[in-house]
């Protein structure tokens, strides 16, 4: 894809590390439903990232830790897909929007739009995940619209790829839509 102004760059987090989850799953069939004008890219070092540690932080960041950054910074709008562990957001995807948000005062994400979807085997697919990531984002600096919400119990995939369902497909493109309405504003 060619950058040129019209171009929006869009960073997808997924907060699982296994790589043949159901959300990474739903992040591909995301990145391949995107519209055309809008470049889509997995970060897939959040396992790299250590805890977050203001020591590391003051001293040399790591590869990982500075290219999450750079990534973000380049990035015109976040898209986050991730499971629920246990009632809220996994580990892994925490410890990155800690190592976004700071320095202190320099967040990658300050004014970026970001969006929460995701799935999980409970009945409310990962909604409260999706609420605690939201709220961290929000606190992070970032602009976390109220109009996007896609929550999807597993249950409803019936053991299909995400790709495999219009509906879900379908509701990926309102996502976008809504998303880049936000970046646009």
């Amino acid at each position: 894809m060619t950058h040129d102004q019209s171009t929006i760059r869009v960073l997808v987090l997924v907060g699982s590390l296994r790589s043949g989850s159901l959300n990474r799953q739903l992040a591909h069939t995301a990145i391949a439903s995107a519209p055309e004008h809008v470049e889509a890219t997995l970060f897939d070092q959040l396992g790299e990232l250590p805890h977050y540690n203001e020591d590391i932080d003051t001293a040399t960041p790591l590869e990982a830790v500075q290219a999450l950054r750079t990534a973000a910074a380049d990035s015109a709008a976040l898209l986050v897909v991730t499971p629920e562990y246990n009632g809220g957001l996994p580990g892994v995807v925490k410890n990155a929007f800690d190592w976004l948000s700071r320095p202190y005062g320099e967040s990658a994400l300050i004014g970026k739009p970001a969006a929460v979807i995701g799935t999980a085997l409970g009945r409310y697919g990962a909604a409260w995940a999706h609420a605690d990531a939201r709220k961290t984002l929000a606190i992070a600096g970032a602009q976390v619209p109220d109009d996007i919400e896609l929550s999807i119990p597993a249950k409803n995939f019936n053991g299909l790829h995400p790709q495999e369902s219009e509906d879900v497909v379908a509701s990926l493109r309102e996502t976008w839509a809504q998303l880049i309405r936000h970046v646009q504003n």
